[in-house]
């Protein structure tokens, strides 16, 4: 049975990936938030795990960082 998606250990693999990835593109949360057409409040609630990103969330927030979501993905991937 699947618990509470948001404090997951691959939430939290997933958000550290999105907020380095964020840093390495040089945005800060309202940059981002802007490219992104939401309020910084979305992002910082992204990061500190107290909302979770839909699959289609997930795909424009990479675009957004012009960063590969398969490679998001592969740390979620269970062997």
């Amino acid at each position: 049975m699947m618990g509470k998606t948001v404090s997951s250990e691959e939430n939290a693999k997933l958000t550290t990936w999105l907020k380095s990835k964020r840093h390495e593109k040089g945005h800060t949360m309202r940059s981002l938030a802007q490219v992104l057409g939401t309020p910084h409040s979305f992002i910082g609630k992204i990061e500190n795990q107290e909302r979770r990103l839909d699959v289609v969330e997930f795909v424009r927030y990479c675009t957004a960082l012009e960063v590969d979501p398969h490679e998001a993905l592969s740390l979620l991937k269970v062997d």
